[in-house]
């Protein structure tokens, strides 16, 4: 007489309907960086979302030729890139301080100071190309004849 398996049918019926229901009811969430994106849209005046990338979405905004957040990269949680002209005006910090506060969720006057620092250290003692830390953010500004730009990210570890 062999001996056969016993397969209780009624116990494997509940446990296969207990992982659809687990699987199907499982909320549709929406990416943290649209999150994000749309969060800056309600908050800042002129910003407009103009392309999604994958990681990256592209913004824009009167005060800035270029504006881009970036999402989960290799070495940082999330990035904001912006670019000016080479002589920034007022309303460029404004912008970056008021995005780095909504994206990095600390006070907007630390962003503020952190970016014109950086901003304001390139020149002929330290160079096009300006690296610095403030408040948990790293921030790297770079110049070139006509733009600057400045780059405020924060590591995944942070």
């Amino acid at each position: 007489m062999a001996l056969r398996p016993q397969f209780h049918r009624p116990t494997l019926l509940a446990a296969t309907l207990a992982l659809c229901v687990a699987a199907s009811s499982s909320p549709a969430r929406a990416d943290r960086c649209d999150d994000i994106a749309k969060e800056l849209k309600n908050q800042i005046d002129g910003l407009k979302i103009s392309v999604n990338t994958g990681n990256v979405i592209y913004l824009t905004h009167p005060a800035a030729k270029e504006l881009s957040l970036g999402c989960r990269g290799r070495y940082y949680s999330n990035e904001l890139y912006a670019k000016t002209d080479r002589k920034p005006k007022p309303q460029f910090f404004e912008l970056v301080a008021s995005a780095g506060a909504i994206i990095f969720t600390i006070p907007k006057p630390d962003v503020a100071t952190g970016s014109s620092r950086c901003i304001k250290r390139m020149g002929i003692l330290r160079g096009d190309k300006v690296s610095m830390r403030f408040r948990r953010l790293n921030m790297e500004c770079t110049r070139t004849k006509t733009e600057a730009s400045i780059a405020v990210t924060r590591g995944k570890d942070e």
